[in-house]
């Protein structure tokens, strides 16, 4: 019987050999393998319910919740959506090959910088079966292979969409092994993955931050790492207040479960008296609960007190933490403190005061009079996101095409040789 040990370096050598050759296949090769992986996904629709509804069986046995369970659902409305994704994708420019700039030494040679694949990406997620068409898509754009390891409580339902992408490669003279997925449920599974620096060259974990942090403690390989996000709005002295409040609103409550929603709300000692109580009664009208600083607690008096933990909570959910602070200079610390490094947003009409903030705010989108949930690959024109980094290297914040290439130097010379 095949090892864990065994199965996923089966996988990982074969992807190193199919990474050559993706990696220099042309941009028309590369998309005519996408249309067919769009393609098959649409012709397949009802093989890949039929794999799905055994997902879905399981997870109702396991006691999964209505939302893990929604996450985990494939309707045809959502095949559809995953091969659109992958059509937009064609449409995006081909990373690979780009010259970023040269220049001319003084002893005549010419030198440059090339965008080039990273190699091998392994992806280790949780759920949501449209992750492994997305994934594969940007990794074969941009001349990468990739390895992916879904949680088990979508085993069919990620191994059928994988089956698919492969033939499509394979059919277009591709590599099918340019995308894997490792097929054993077994967690030990992961652990190999992460072990095998030899093959794979960089790990991006998606789901929660149980999951990322286990992944990073273990991992051997780079990890792109993004643990939550605890987001902050800085309502300033010299805000727009009608203006800021449909921000503070759309930030909180259109999606509160997603990375990018406001957690907590910092408002300047000028502006709270006539703003709070108006922000209070519009985010109330959705549910909002607000915990809030003393002075928070005086001027709405629906608020609840905050605790120190609610402050650097990641809530992901209708609760709100807010703060009155003396000083934007005070509001930047309290980012400093508590925040994830994901998403900050000041509202200032003031241009000298907004620009301060956003040289020095350390966070992977630093907005100016604008909503956090702004943070997403195809809301900042990338088309299409493998994920969000709030790590420095090698990329930070919405990671599209060009964040899964790197960059080589390129020389020209002319018989130079060195003195």
């Amino acid at each position: 019987m095949t090892t864990i040990k065994e199965s996923v370096n089966r996988v990982c050598r074969a992807a190193k050999e199919a990474a050559a050759l993706i990696g220099r296949a042309d941009t028309a090769k590369k998309n005519a393998a996408l249309d067919a992986m769009a393609k098959g996904l649409r012709d397949q629709a009802a093989w890949l319910k039929e794999e799905n509804r055994k997902d879905m069986e399981a997870g109702k046995a396991k006691g999964l919740s209505a939302a893990m369970l929604d996450r985990l659902l494939l309707t045809d409305a959502r095949i559809r959506q995953m091969a659109d994704g992958i059509e937009e994708v064609i449409a995006l420019p081909d990373p690979v090959g780009e010259v970023l700039k040269m220049w001319r030494r003084p002893n005549g040679l010419w030198v440059g910088r090339m965008r080039i694949p990273l190699g091998v990406i392994g992806i280790i997620y949780e759920s949501r079966p449209n992750v492994t068409a997305d994934a594969a898509a940007l990794c074969v754009k941009s001349g990468n292979a990739v390895i992916l390891r879904g949680g088990s409580e979508a085993i069919f339902s990620n191994t059928a969409i994988a089956r698919i992408l492969r033939d499509a490669l394979e059919s277009s003279g591709l590599p099918a092994d340019a995308v894997s997925a490792i097929e054993r449920t077994d967690r030990g599974a992961i652990d190999e993955m992460l072990s095998a620096e030899e093959y794979i060259d960089l790990i991006i974990p998606r789901g929660g931050e149980g999951l990322i942090r286990s992944v990073a403690e273990k991992s051997r390989i780079p990890v792109v790492k993004h643990y939550k996000g605890v987001c902050h709005i800085y309502v300033d002295e010299d805000a727009d207040l009608g203006q800021a409040i449909p921000i503070c609103l759309n930030a909180k409550v259109q999606r509160p479960g997603v990375c990018n929603a406001m957690e907590t709300l910092l408002v300047h000692e000028k502006a709270a008296a006539e703003f709070l109580p108006a922000v209070a009664a519009e985010l109330g009208k959705h549910g909002v609960e607000l915990r809030g600083c003393p002075r928070t607690v005086s001027l709405v008096p629906g608020a609840k007190p905050a605790s120190e933990a609610d402050f650097g909570a990641e809530f992901l959910d209708l609760i709100l933490a807010v703060r009155v602070v003396p000083s934007m200079e005070a509001a930047m610390e309290h980012i400093r403190r508590y925040g994830s490094l994901h998403t900050e947003a000041i509202l200032t009409r003031n241009h000298a005061r907004a620009m301060r903030f956003v040289r020095e705010v350390d966070s992977s989108l630093v907005l100016v009079n604008a909503s956090t949930r702004f943070n997403d690959g195809f809301q900042l024109g990338l088309g299409a996101e493998i994920g969000i980094s709030t790590t420095k290297i090698h990329a930070f914040g919405p990671m599209g095409l060009e964040e899964l290439t790197t960059t080589k130097f390129i020389a020209f010379g002319d018989g130079q040789v060195r003195s």
